[in-house]
């Protein structure tokens, strides 16, 4: 650059990237890293209830985790719901993507219909399912009474467990159609209209072909469905259920609410996030790794 150029230029140019940058990465560390800092700090301490009083204690916070058995308990429980939650609104939405894609009619509309649970926030789709399956006052529930199915998820935790999987996943199908559907507008017609010549139909047009080819669009929507059935499920089970009965929902999110807020033991629920914040690094990492071998 001449020096007549540099001359004009209003910022140098080392100085405007960082200049476009600096409030994204205040954000970053204000709301993410100071508050991970912490909690990985804290998570060597007990402390009081306010946190004003500080004594470290290592490891001894782990330790007492992994002696809980409700805290084993929450670990298993939470990997089971992740699984579920994932497998299921990953299926169907991906499903419904293809279905959409391969001929179905108003594509307008139905992308419309798909895509606007996305929109809910989770606490507002668990209020939302309360009314409608609650077994006394809820349209759906009065109605599974009434027909002697037994249907109470407030004192059945099976019922409750496979509720919160159910709404949840339910959340999550139109955040799969989305991207599936966006990544299937992306394949090349040519591909689909050669298939059709040799005569091959939707279905193994759709196994042999449009699957393998979003392959690394799925993996990214495992990852994020994992990492949502993980964390932001929170909202759903506290309106929902909070953790009940007996535990049967308390996931881990749950449990580092439950153990920070409620019983007031910092150091505990700041260990019981780290765990979690190394649990979502690794997905995280996993997805890095796959995605950097992809052909």
């Amino acid at each position: 650059m001449s020096r007549e150029a540099a001359a004009r230029e209003p910022f140098g140019e080392a100085v405007l990237p960082w200049l476009l940058l600096a409030p994204q990465l205040a954000v970053t560390g204000i709301f993410f890293l100071w508050p991970a800092a912490w909690a990985f700090w804290q998570s060597f301490h007990i402390s009081d209830a306010f946190g004003t009083s500080l004594i470290f204690v290592g490891l001894e916070n782990y330790v007492l985790l992994a002696e809980d058995p409700l805290y084993r308990d929450a670990v298993v429980r939470s990997f089971v719901f992740a699984s579920l939650v994932a497998g299921f609104a990953l299926g169907v939405g991906v499903g419904l993507a293809l279905l959409v894609e391969n001929g179905a009619r108003r594509k307008r509309v139905w992308q419309a219909l798909l895509t606007w649970p996305y929109a809910l926030a989770p606490a507002t789709a668990g209020v939302l399912w309360l009314f409608l399956l609650h077994p006394s006052v809820g349209l759906i529930g009065t109605a599974l009474v009434r027909a002697d199915t037994g249907w109470d998820w407030r004192i059945n935790g099976t019922q409750a467990f496979l509720l919160v999987v159910g709404i949840a996943a339910w959340k999550q199908v139109a955040y799969n159609f989305i991207f599936a559907f966006a990544a299937l507008l992306a394949l090349p017609r040519s591909l689909i209209e050669a298939a059709e010549m040799d005569g091959a139909g939707k279905a193994r047009i759709a196994w042999s072909i449009q699957l393998p080819l979003i392959a690394p669009t799925l993996f990214f929507l495992i990852v994020v469905n994992l990492v949502y059935a993980f964390f932001d499920s929170f909202g759903l089970i506290h309106a929902l259920t909070r953790g009940g009965p007996a535990n049967a929902t308390e996931t881990l999110v749950y449990r580092a609410f439950v153990d920070g807020h409620v019983n007031h033991d910092l150091g505990r629920s700041a260990a019981q996030s780290v765990v979690l914040l190394v649990v979502v690094a690794a997905l995280t990492l996993l997805q890095f790794r796959a995605m950097g071998r992809r052909p």
